[in-house]
């Protein structure tokens, strides 16, 4: 059997373009949980993320969630930690990546929402103008 070259590993400046849409409700299904999962993953490898929320899917950031009746716990807390890696991205000259947190403008819209509604802060953009930015990714992950 080949040995495997630790060289064949090596992804030191790999860089792709990451979409991540969240498209469904945060509890019900294991999706909103493992989308948010892929995301703290790219952090670690320090890609480029935009990060999207519509359909139901702008209900995973939604301030106010209470789980006690659904016996799960509340991670809304947890996309806290994206906001922290956005922030970091921006302010840290060294780090060569560019994170966006985007919501749907009709999507939000459509269910009453507005931008402070939301635990982290976001870009709200339109359909027409997110169709174009999930054009230009390389990858795009959708649940």
């Amino acid at each position: 059997m080949d040995e495997v070259n630790e060289s064949s590993f090596d992804t030191k400046g790999v860089k792709k373009r990451f979409m991540f849409v969240n498209r469904r409700a945060p509890y019900g299904t294991i999706y909103a949980l493992e989308i948010l999962e892929m995301v703290l993953v790219s952090a670690a490898f320090e890609q480029h993320a935009a990060i999207v929320f519509m359909d139901d899917g702008v209900y995973q950031i939604k301030k106010g969630h209470d789980t006690t009746t659904l016996g799960m716990k509340n991670f809304s807390p947890t996309y806290g930690v994206i906001e922290m890696e956005k922030e970091d991205a921006d302010e840290d000259p060294d780090l060569d990546m560019v994170w966006r947190i985007i919501v749907e403008k009709e999507s939000m819209e459509a269910r009453g929402l507005a931008p402070d509604d939301f635990v982290i802060g976001v870009e709200v953009m339109g359909a027409e103008e997110l169709s174009e930015l999930m054009n230009a990714q390389d990858v795009v992950i959708s649940a």
